[in-house]
Formats: C-alpha cells, sequence, structure tokens
C-alpha cells in the first residue's frame, strides 16, 4: 500500500471551536507514503451548501420523495498540477504536509444546521488523483455560526398579544389575558422577562402555563415538512376564579440552544413562546409570540485571529527548493444570490406535521 495515511485537518480560531463570517480557516493537507508516487493533482475544495429530503408514502407501492438544496460558496484551489500530460509529478516516501488557507465569505450564510430532514454543512475537502487509480479524498466538517442579524423586523420591539375566553358549557363567565415581553430577540444563555395580565371573570380557576418551543420548518418541490419540539415549559400558580392578577414569569434562553435559521430559503428554525390558561373541561386560550435567539458572541474569537499559512511549507518532497508561484490561499467564487424563505400561505398542499404536545397546539 503505497498512501499510509490522507487527510485534511484545520486550526480552531476560539475556544468552542466555531467560525463565522469573514472567519479565515488555516490549515493542512497530509500526504504519507510509503514509496514514491505519481500524482495528477492535489485538489483543495471549501463548500457550504443546504439540503432537504424526505418521503412520503402515497399507497402501498408509491412512495414520493421531496429533494432541495442550496450553495452558499464552492471554492477550489489546486495545490499541485501535473506537469506533464503524463503524470510525472511525483511525491516521494515519507509524511508531507501542504497547508492551505481560506477566508469565509463574509455575506450571509445560515448557521450550521442537521436534523433527520435537513442539514446546512460547512466542510473542507482534499482530492488526490493519481494515473490509473481512484482518486482519494478526505474532508472535515466544520462548525459555522452567522453573525447576528440586526435586520430582523422587529427583533429589538416589544412583543404584545390578547386573548378572550368566555365560558358556557362547563363553566360561565369571561377570560382574558394580556402578555408583554420586552423584544423579540435573545441571545444564548439570556432572560426572557414575560409579564402576564390575567381577568378571571369565571366560575373557574385558572392556570398559566408557559412553554419555549422550536419549529422546523422544511421546504422543497412546493411542500412543507414541520417539527415542532418542546424547550422548557413552567407553570406557576392558578388564579381563583372571579379574581385578577398580574405575574411575572423569567425564562431562560439554554445557552446550547442552536441560533435562529431565518436566512435559507430551504430551512428555518424558529422559535416560539407560547402561554396557556389551563382550564378544566375547556378548550385553553393561548397565545404564541415570536423568539429569535441570536448567537452569543466568544470573546476569545477577536485575540485568536490566525495568520494565514505559509505558502513555501510542505513542498520539500518533490526535490524542488522553489515552490510554485501560484498562492496556496483559495480564491473566492463569486457570490451566489439565495431568496429568502418563502412565506408558508405559498404551499397550498397540506404539510406533513409533527407535535410534541398533548393539545397539538404548537403550531
Amino acid at each position: 500500500m503505497k498512501i499510509l495515511n490522507f487527510s485534511i485537518e484545520y486550526d480552531a480560531v476560539n475556544s468552542q471551536n466555531t467560525f463565522t463570517n469573514g472567519d479565515t480557516i488555516n490549515g493542512r493537507i497530509i500526504v504519507e507514503v510509503s514509496k514514491e508516487i505519481k500524482v495528477q493533482s492535489l485538489v483543495f475544495i471549501a463548500q457550504g451548501k443546504a439540503r432537504v429530503v424526505w418521503h412520503e408514502c402515497r399507497g402501498p407501492h408509491y412512495v414520493r420523495t421531496f429533494r432541495s438544496h442550496e450553495e452558499y460558496y464552492n471554492t477550489e484551489h489546486h495545490i499541485l498540477r501535473e506537469a506533464r500530460q503524463d503524470g510525472t509529478e511525483f511525491i516521494g516516501k515519507g509524511r508531507h504536509v501542504f497547508p492551505f488557507s481560506f477566508t469565509i465569505p463574509d455575506r450571509r450564510i445560515p448557521s450550521s444546521f442537521k436534523d433527520r430532514t435537513g442539514k446546512i454543512v460547512q466542510k473542507l475537502k482534499a482530492e488526490l488523483k493519481q494515473p490509473m487509480k481512484l482518486t482519494k479524498k478526505a474532508k472535515s466538517e466544520f462548525t459555522f455560526r452567522s453573525k447576528a442579524d440586526m435586520d430582523v423586523p422587529g427583533l429589538l420591539e416589544p412583543q404584545y398579544g390578547s386573548k378572550d375566553k368566555s365560558l358556557k358549557v362547563f363553566g360561565s363567565g369571561n377570560v382574558s389575558m394580556d402578555i408583554h415581553t420586552k423584544r423579540m430577540g435573545y441571545k444564548q444563555g439570556e432572560n426572557v422577562k414575560v409579564i402576564v395580565e390575567i381577568v378571571n371573570h369565571s366560575s373557574r380557576s385558572v392556570t398559566p402555563t408557559f412553554t419555549l418551543y422550536e419549529k422546523k420548518s422544511f421546504f422543497a418541490r412546493g411542500r412543507r415538512r414541520l417539527h415542532t419540539r418542546e424547550i422548557l415549559q413552567d407553570q406557576i400558580e392558578a388564579l381563583a376564579s372571579s379574581s385578577k392578577d398580574t405575574v411575572t414569569k423569567v425564562m431562560s434562553i439554554p445557552r446550547e440552544l442552536p441560533p435562529s435559521i431565518l436566512n435559507c430559503s430551504i430551512i428555518k428554525l424558529e422559535y416560539r413562546l407560547k402561554v396557556c390558561l389551563d382550564i378544566k373541561c375547556t378548550k385553553d386560550p393561548v397565545i404564541k409570540l415570536p423568539i429569535v435567539v441570536l448567537p452569543e458572541a466568544d470573546p476569545a474569537t477577536a485575540t485568536a485571529k490566525q495568520q494565514p499559512a505559509s505558502a513555501a511549507y510542505g513542498f520539500e518532497g518533490f526535490g524542488n527548493p522553489t515552490p510554485p508561484t501560484s498562492s496556496t490561499t483559495p480564491q473566492q467564487a463569486a457570490p451566489r444570490p439565495f431568496d429568502p424563505p418563502p412565506p408558508y400561505a405559498a404551499y397550498a398542499m397540506p404539510p406533513t406535521v409533527t407535535y410534541s404536545d398533548k393539545n397539538n397546539s404548537l403550531l
């Protein structure tokens, strides 16, 4: 076996090992061979893309597949090329390290995301081509966290909701609630203060319930697939009949909760705050407010930025003291515009929905 090791690796720039728009990734392609080999090319590739796929059964013998994809960048750089048409470029015996430096485009790119229905991935790849042999491939995915988008409409504005409920069959009277939050956008680990004004002019007691849940939406071929999951849930003391009160509830956004994804046309990750008044033997009044989770900046990121790797390192194995004149820094692909997520109303066919609460009311 001539090739003992063919791999690609990169250096972290912060304690969380994440990258964001405009960051430079320094790394290396490692080639270890037991004896001299012929090489046609050694290529570095950086890719960022989203993909969605799911299946729906339409009878016992028919399954319909829905697919969609979106590309944000696809950069290729030839670190080595064949010197002649017969492929007589050589890599000598031993371990060889070929550095690379790649700058992530500083434009709107959604954060990394993985789910059984779709994913958004950023990865670094290397391909080694030899005459009359299969191409050797290596890859390494990295976690991308998009910068906080402060241009989301209403992000810093107060949120408000109101609901009235009349009891007729298993009770009498009226129940109303008004809820307020300071704004829509919150960073990971930040507290959300919810103020609820309840007027209970009914014959039954009511119990306020607070739920933070996520919505994952996937779009393909004019269809939408939706999954929901509860993140947090809590209750406070019941409010007796014929009374009113103003209650305050503080809910903390988990630090490990992924940031919202609103800038991908085929995948959306959203969060909702649901406030429900639990009333026995009747349909509960519910108010839902949007929550945008913003990424928390790593303070070490600014000091951990690395300089581009040396372009001269790693060519000793060729017996040529003069490295190629071409730079080892990959050139950026031209920006590719992409559309914002389509409105839900554009999908006339009913979506496939997965619920997570007993009342199927997380939508």
